[in-house]
């Protein structure tokens, strides 16, 4: 990711973002947003931010919201960093969470598979992880 003067940036405009959407941002369509990291550009001039979200029905409405709460938030956030030039905030997608609880799901119906498929061959599956 870059120099530690950058990964610091980044981790400081992660947590003055994740503060700022859980206490001063009061758009409901920004609920339950979670920040999951921020990378920003070796020159400090741009800062890609990754939110997640688990209900993907939402989409349309957390990326509107995004949108709206933009400009208040790069206004703070220029206004809380100690920086010569506050980094252009991008905010992008994170879909991992949500293939994380979909391979979860998958994984728990094929454990189902399992234990019912041994159950017609009259083994006893028990009660393995």
């Amino acid at each position: 990711m870059g120099t530690l003067r950058v990964r610091r940036v980044g981790k400081l405009i992660l947590a003055e973002l994740g503060e700022l959407l859980a206490t001063k941002v009061k758009d409901p369509r920004l609920r339950l947003v979670s920040l999951t990291e921020v990378q920003v550009s070796p020159d400090l001039r741009q800062a890609r931010a990754y939110y997640s979200i688990l209900d993907e029905t939402r989409s349309g409405e957390v990326t509107q919201g995004l949108a709206s709460a933009l400009p208040y938030l790069q206004r703070e956030l220029g206004a809380r960093l100690s920086i010569k030039f506050t980094p252009h905030l991008v905010f992008l997608r994170d879909h991992s969470l949500a293939r994380g609880a979909a391979m979860d799901a998958l994984i728990d119906q094929v454990r189902a598979q399992d234990k019912q498929a041994a159950r017609d061959r009259g083994e006893d599956p028990g009660e393995e992880n």
